[in-house]
């Protein structure tokens, strides 16, 4: 037969070598003496023959046809020439050894799966729904299923597939280069749950096995693959949830954070069976590296058990650490290798699926940490991807985190900057979740961040603010929000920039809440100290008014407070065991009290003593003990409370909500304030005593008169308290106090919060059976006189 290709070309496809294997392999029409005809090549590794078996395609050919392939220029590449104008959805039957086998070429199917808009979008960055359209997905070509497969992948000599349909054999399924670097192939008769990588060649023959930056899913640590997956087949039930979240404005109504790491809250036997979504057990996920004889409850099972915690607790929302795969457990998924890939430690992405749906028919909003800061050097991920600094900086001193071990992303890369935009907006449009908080947004605004003189370079005005970061920032939140309005986007962010829960529009970037971490420092630093010593560092409980109406505040005591030698939050508490527990009752409702929006971390509910163990569980033992379950009651009624009263909420951001009545007080430690309800003349009252020492007769100036209500005091009975208190409320007398017209005369408990609200109606009814007491009298001492 004679050879229709150069020697040269199917040496670069033998060798792995070639940018464009289409140009070789696949069906080719050809001029052989004078003759029009097709030519089809196939390279074959370990085959020693193989056919073509043409489809029936018509008339002229009534029933399938097979032609014999024959090996020009090397023993497995073959060839095979035929006289037929139709080619579509031919296959080869290929023998290799004792076993034959019958594929689709994936070279006969040659329409591009990324379009020129799609990368013109992406080249500049604006390609909101990439993940669409990059990675591994489930498609039908010419009426054959199979997978398309495309990776961004720019500075590569040449891409190929390795998976379980090719027995990891990199020669098998190389890839064609497309624009702006991109490398596809469709694989015929692929499918869900098939496993596979890229071996990404370098100019130097470096070869590269990388996860897929795209995947939707990745096999559970310390496995590496990819793993294909179809992320629309989950049927959801939740439209209503989605369409109340898309008018609601979540500034204006309770947030209520519980922070959990999944992998920690709770353990099952490792012998107990995990249940899938057919009810049937399914193999159980070993930790014995973690917790010996235990394993990670699924996403099914913590939607059966942490979801009705949750909400008996009375919290708004969950938020979880980072659920994307990462492969270190230490690192609390804070170093993500799979961006677009829920962990597999815990089950499916249509098991989280599960977990977020049931969150919402149970009223509870879901958020996950997100981590755009940086990514690990773990060689299978995100890491000098093709061979170069592809998605970090080549400067280590703009493109590394020394102190963490980890990269930086170079977010002035377009590709790169949509790589993580589109990654924002993806969980919410394939996850549904409600919001995301965003880990370490300081080590992105910074280029000095955590680096010595020497080690970093200014930008290009000479200052140290990262401006492709601020720009990426304001890009991610404006996108997110134009297509979610209704959602939350968190910034952990502890410096003093301008502007972080601004909009974007007036130069803003874009969150709509900020962890308010001055507050959290403040407060813990002042709980810890003696109490005598509070008298001198009233300033401690003051100062966060002074700037709590400059941002949209969360007030945050998360994870990174109970660890690392920090304690738990009981152990921060000065004093006995008992002034412990009052203090952290005292501490929580204040914090309830104060403007802005809440967020604890898992075990601080019931007093955990330990700090927080990643490889254990919580110590649910510990409510076996009263002074824990109180604790824990205190917490729900908490809850409870802050989601009834709209003074509580509705003016977080808005100095009109609040007010103090004494800030003064440092001699006793006490503070009072008034919160306003907006669009109402609602009001509530607050009063902190914030040492052992109770206060008989103390008097507060109040703007109205009438019954105050007693509606929580953080030391009574139920809660582990002393039981001191105002006997369910007091009456405003006509004594002005404060610069105020009337006054109530209360008794504070030790280490107490207290929180009062006027009784409208308890007033109006007191006024009532005044006048009527006073009619009555006037009447019988008129039937008395002469």
């Amino acid at each position: 037969m004679t050879q229709t290709v150069a020697s040269d070309q199917i040496d670069r496809i033998v060798w792995n070598q070639h940018h464009d294997p289409f140009d070789v392999l696949g069906p080719h029409p050809i001029d052989l003496n004078g003759k029009s005809v097709w030519v089809i090549r196939a390279y074959l590794p370990e085959a020693s023959e193989a056919w073509v078996i043409c489809p029936n395609a018509g008339k002229d050919y009534p029933v399938p046809t097979e032609h014999a392939m024959q090996s020009v220029h090397h023993p497995h590449f073959f060839e095979c020439v035929i006289d037929r104008p139709e080619l579509s959805n031919y296959q080869l039957r290929i023998k290799e050894g004792e076993h034959e086998r019958v594929v689709y070429d994936p070279y006969a199917f040659r329409s591009p799966g990324l379009t020129d808009l799609d990368i013109h979008l992406f080249s500049e960055g604006n390609h909101h729904r990439i993940y669409e359209k990059l990675g591994a997905h489930t498609v039908e070509m010419d009426g054959i299923k199979g997978v398309y497969f495309a990776v961004w992948a720019p500075n590569a000599r040449n891409v190929s597939l390795l998976g379980d349909f090719n027995l990891w054999d990199g020669r098998k399924h190389q890839m064609r280069r497309t624009g702006n670097g991109v490398w596809d192939l469709f694989i015929p008769q692929v499918g869900v749950g098939d496993r596979y990588k890229f071996e990404i060649k370098n100019h130097d023959g470096h070869i590269y096995e990388k996860s897929d930056p795209y995947g939707f899913q990745q096999e559970i640590r310390p496995k590496t693959a990819s793993i294909v997956a179809d992320l629309d087949s989950y049927a959801w039930n939740d439209a209503e949830w989605m369409e109340q979240r898309r008018h609601s404005e979540p500034l204006t109504q309770p947030v209520s954070i519980y922070e959990v790491h999944i992998g920690s809250w709770l353990h099952a036997a490792s012998d107990e069976p995990a249940l899938g979504a057919d009810g049937k057990p399914e193999p159980a996920i070993q930790v014995s590296d973690l917790k010996p004889g235990a394993r990670f409850l699924t996403y099914r099972e913590l939607a059966d058990k942490l979801i009705p915690y949750v909400k008996d607790l009375g919290f708004t929302h969950i938020e979880l650490l980072p659920v994307a795969e990462h492969p270190f457990d230490g690192s609390w998924g804070y170093q993500v290798t799979g961006y677009y890939a829920c962990t597999s430690r815990y089950g499916t992405p249509q098991d989280f699926m599960y977990f977020v749906d049931q969150c919402h028919a149970h009223g509870i909003g879901v958020i996950v940490d997100w981590v755009p800061g940086h990514f690990p050097k773990d060689g299978h991920g995100l890491a000098f991807f093709d061979g170069t600094h592809l998605y970090e900086h080549a400067d280590p001193r703009k493109g590394e985190h020394k102190g963490w071990g980890t990269l930086v992303f170079n977010y002035a890369r377009n590709e790169v900057r949509n790589f993580l935009v589109a990654n924002a907006l993806f969980w919410f449009d394939k996850y549904h979740i409600d919001g995301i908080r965003v880990d370490a947004v300081a080590s992105m605004l910074y280029l000095d961040y955590c680096r010595e003189p020497g080690e970093w370079v200014t930008n290009q005005y000479g200052g140290r603010e990262n401006i492709e970061a601020a720009e990426f920032i304001r890009q991610m939140n404006h996108v997110i929000f134009s297509y979610f309005p209704g959602i939350l986007s968190i910034a952990e962010e502890s410096t003093s920039w301008p502007m972080v829960s601004w909009p974007t529009y007036v130069g803003g970037l874009g969150f709509n809440l900020k962890w308010n971490m001055g507050w959290m420092h403040d407060m813990l630093d002042y709980f810890h100290m003696d109490h005598w010593f509070r008298q001198f560092h009233q300033n401690n409980v003051t100062f966060s008014i002074m700037y709590a109406f400059t941002e949209n505040f969360m007030l945050a005591l998360s994870h990174d407070e109970v660890v690392h030698g920090k304690s738990n939050m009981i152990g921060k508490m000065h004093g006995d065991e008992w002034q412990k527990f009052a203090s952290l009752r005292c501490l929580y409702t204040y914090m309830f009290a104060h403007p802005g929006k809440k967020t604890l971390f898992m075990s601080m509910e019931f007093g955990q003593w330990s700090e927080w163990n990643v490889w254990g569980d919580l110590e649910w033992r510990l409510l076996q003990y009263e002074p824990h379950q109180k604790l824990k009651h205190c917490l729900t009624k908490l809850n409870e409370l802050y989601r009834s009263e709209p003074a509580l909420y509705t003016q977080d951001f808005d100095q009109q909500g609040f007010e103090w009545i004494d800030c003064n007080d440092n001699r006793h430690s006490v503070v009072s304030f008034i919160r306003w309800a907006k669009d109402s003349d609602e009001f509530i009252v607050v009063v902190c005593n914030f040492t052992p020492q109770p206060h008989s007769h103390y008097r507060i100036g109040v703007p109205k008169s009438g019954f105050y209500t007693e509606l929580f005091n953080s030391d009574a009975r139920d809660y582990g308290g002393s039981n001191m208190g105002n006997l369910g409320g007091k009456w405003a007398e006509e004594w002005a106090f404060h610069n105020r017209p009337f006054s109530i005369d209360l008794c504070l408990p030790p280490l107490s919060t207290l929180i009062l609200k006027l009784d409208a109606k308890k007033t109006e009814d007191a006024i009532a059976a005044a006048k009527q007491l006073r009619a009555e009298s006037i009447t019988a001492e008129a039937s008395e006189t002469p």
